[in-house]
């Protein structure tokens, strides 16, 4: 981790301007680039390295494959995901549940759409890796269900290695400098998310309005763990983003987030709320 040296501002990614790559199975956009020999650390934003958007075939999936030294959190928006790993834990991850798994020294796992190849039950899920504390030491799993939470409204942290959420229900994290938070957002709903020198708000659905706390202004995102790729401009908000969108913030007293006209569901937005960068 290095100190905070980037100024303020607001940066917008729109969907479009995300790397996107493709098979016959998997359609994957990624807010920062993931697939290839790519430097991951060089390409990050704060501690959050990979901020995939995947759509996965009936069926199909990633067989065994390995992970050392990060920090894997899950989140299924459509379908059911099934995962198995060499530490023996295994589960069904559906919408509402929060997964994360922690890689030590190494880690096997795979992930597959739950659903038959003879289905037509795609599986989206976005997935995200934050750099860990320290490289290795031992490897961890945990889910939890937040549904209940989200429905009842307002800022939900769902994953958490800030001394400051201990105990409170947040599935820990082996990086004491991040928190992950969701909302479901409707019209006239609103949200305040916690200051902090990194914030990434990713629009699961529907469409939001953001603006900066007071004290923001526009400026660049860049410096380090501020690169993370994207041509999005800057800007001191408010500013109205929808599915597939990002907002990179630094260095601001937050952010509030209004829910807009969604239609039939509520907006669903990620947080990560990130207090030190990448060296």
């Amino acid at each position: 981790m290095v100190d905070v040296t980037t100024t303020s501002g607001m940066r917008v990614i729109r969907s479009a301007e995300r790397d996107h790559w493709r098979n016959s199975w998997l359609d994957s956009w990624q807010s920062f680039p993931a697939t290839g020999n790519f430097d991951l650390a060089a390409n990050a934003f704060g501690v959050l390295l990979v901020h995939n958007d995947d759509v996965i075939a009936p069926g199909e999936g990633l067989d065994a494959h390995q992970h050392a030294s990060v920090e894997i959190v899950t989140w299924v928006v459509e379908g059911a995901l099934v995962h198995r790993d060499s530490e023996g834990n295994t589960g069904t991850i559906r919408p509402g549940v929060a997964q994360r798994m922690s890689a030590g020294e190494r880690v096997v796992h795979s992930e597959r759409n739950a659903s038959s190849r003879l289905s037509d039950e795609r599986l989206r899920v976005v997935q995200m890796w934050v750099a860990p504390d320290g490289a290795g030491g031992p490897s961890d799993y945990g889910q939890r269900d937040f549904t209940a939470q989200l429905d009842a409204g307002g800022l939900v942290t769902m994953v958490s290695g800030l001394p400051r959420d201990a105990g409170t229900g947040a599935i820990g994290i082996g990086n004491a400098h991040a928190a992950l938070h969701a909302a479901r957002l409707g019209t006239g709903d609103s949200v305040t998310v916690p200051s902090a020198p990194y914030l990434h708000l990713y629009v699961v659905r529907g469409a939001v309005d953001v603006a900066a706390g007071t004290g923001a202004g526009a400026g660049d995102a860049g410096g380090p763990g501020g690169a993370g790729g994207g041509s999005g401009g800057d800007t001191d908000g408010p500013v109205t983003v929808s599915e597939g969108d990002a907002v990179r913030a630094s260095r601001i007293e937050g952010l509030t987030v209004h829910g807009t006209d969604s239609g039939d569901h509520r907006a669903e937005v990620l947080v990560w709320e990130m207090h030190a960068a990448v060296a």
